[in-house]
């Protein structure tokens, strides 16, 4: 298994192929389908994100409270195609990944090739185990949202399976086009 920082995926983007594991360190960025329904608000008013877009990571995830001495509680993926209708734009403003579960639109499978990125996926039903990768937790956008709030995560190790490359390579289906 490889490991990569988050400040080199875009680089990492080009070499990396469907199905192949890999583990991620440094900084990614939670937000699910509430915190999308804000970026695009922004967005759509001229506004800047609570992150800068143009490189990032973002993991579609909403941790549970922190239990003492850890710095989230359970942090599972949850089900990527929930974002579908956002991810295209967000790809085309400079997000070079997303990690979650699950397949995706054939819209977002374009995006991600035409913008040279790549689809992350994180084990579905072992959010304890992704937690243990969290080494620190910042609520930066969003706190009226709860566990849905944007976060800024500092992760080391975290164990992921590359689901959609930058060249239409794919683990869900057989030709990397949708079904």
């Amino acid at each position: 298994m490889t490991e990569y920082t988050t400040e080199d995926i875009r680089q990492a983007a080009k070499i990396l192929r469907a199905g192949e594991q890999i583990t991620l360190t440094g900084t990614v960025y939670t937000a699910r389908d509430a915190a999308h329904k804000r970026f695009f608000e922004l967005l759509d008013r001229g506004e800047k994100l609570p992150f800068e877009l143009d490189g990032a990571i973002i993991y579609y995830t909403g941790p549970t409270p922190a239990p003492p001495g850890r710095a989230v509680g359970s942090c599972g993926p949850t089900t990527s195609g929930r974002m579908d209708g956002f991810t295209p734009r967000l790809l085309d403003l400079g997000l070079a990944a997303m990690i979650g579960k699950g397949e995706r639109s054939k819209e977002v499978a374009e995006a991600i090739v035409r913008n040279g990125a790549v689809y992350l996926c994180a084990i579905g039903g072992a959010g304890a185990l992704m937690a243990n990768c969290v080494t620190r937790a910042q609520e930066i956008a969003f706190p009226e949202l709860g566990c849905e709030s944007v976060k800024r995560l500092t992760v080391e190790k975290l164990p992921l399976i590359v689901g959609l490359d930058s060249v239409g390579g794919s683990v869900f289906w057989k030709d990397g086009g949708a079904k």
